[in-house]
């Protein structure tokens, strides 16, 4: 995976939420692109906005990029 890979999945239009899945199986959801930052090593996402917790990720150990299903509106 690189840096390409995760600003392609970012920037697409219509923004489709989607997981990011580690070497370890860790999984993180991104719900938002603005959610995200990416570098040409990393990706920091922002995992819980309200309590400001965010995952550091090394782009080397990311093996997907999954897109989620979208979630009934209640």
């Amino acid at each position: 995976m690189n840096a390409a890979d995760v600003r392609d999945i970012l920037h697409r239009e219509p923004f489709e939420p989607f997981e990011i899945i580690m070497s370890s199986g860790e999984r993180h959801l991104v719900k938002h692109p603005e959610f995200v930052l990416v570098t040409e090593g990393r990706v920091i996402v922002v995992t819980d906005p309200v309590a400001d917790r965010t995952a550091d990720l090394a782009l080397m150990h990311i093996t997907e990029l999954r897109r989620t299903q979208p979630q009934p509106s209640a």
